[in-house]
């Protein structure tokens, strides 16, 4: 994904180190993200706005606000099963996103309250479709998830005995289990102000919840 952080930074008269303070990062961080070496996630693209006076769109190369598709729901003390769903490649809807997006980007709508306070029932949770780093990175970190039987959750990754523990705030953990696909987190949209644009399909039979 480019960047014009090179560029506001010369408009702007800065050197790195006194960028890298106007964001809040250190130096080190912030050549990697001009570099592009550091992905851009909403947060940085927020501070680096404000840092250069510009708007979010104005940070990455070439980009508008855009939309991203939505391709079904994700577990946050719901089980979802996706062998009920027949979701299209584009997605079920389109969703208007107000910040640019990288193109390989989809989203998950949550169900469930397990993993409040930050991804409420009915929060938009933007995620990158292809896993971009090893199971290992992933540990401690909250991501969007796939198991080897198929369901999808948001949880906290923890290394287990025989497979990983997906851990929730509020909830028991799954232990032990496999993964065969990682979704990184790149933003979290409220369930409301949102809008769907160019819905192209939808759930074909029904989606099963079950507590988890």
């Amino acid at each position: 994904m480019g960047n014009n952080l090179k560029n506001l930074r010369i408009q702007s008269n800065l050197t790195q180190e006194e960028a890298a303070d106007e964001v809040g990062v250190s130096k080190s961080q912030y050549v990697k993200l001009e570099r592009g070496e550091r992905r851009l996630t909403a947060d940085y693209i927020g501070r680096l706005a404000k840092a250069f006076g510009v708007r979010p769109a104005d940070i990455l190369e070439g980009s508008t606000p855009d939309t991203v598709p939505l391709m079904g729901y994700i577990g946050a003390g719901a089980e979802i099963m996706p062998e009920f769903e027949q979701v299209p490649p584009e997605g079920i809807e389109q969703i208007h996103v107000p910040f640019p997006l990288p193109d390989e980007m989809v989203a998950f709508r949550v169900r469930g309250d397990s993993m409040l306070p930050v991804y409420k029932n009915g929060a938009t949770v933007i995620v990158y479709r292809e896993q971009k780093r090893p199971l290992d990175a992933f540990y401690g970190e909250d991501a969007a998830v796939r198991t080897a039987d198929g369901r999808r959750f948001i949880k906290t990754i923890m290394k287990g005995i025989s497979g990983v523990n997906l851990m929730s705030w509020n909830a028991a953990p799954i232990e032990n289990v496999h993964l065969e696909w990682i979704g990184e987190i790149f933003a979290v949209l409220p369930g409301s102000g949102l809008s769907s644009i160019n819905k192209s399909g939808g759930l074909q039979g029904r989606l099963r919840l079950g507590a988890s």
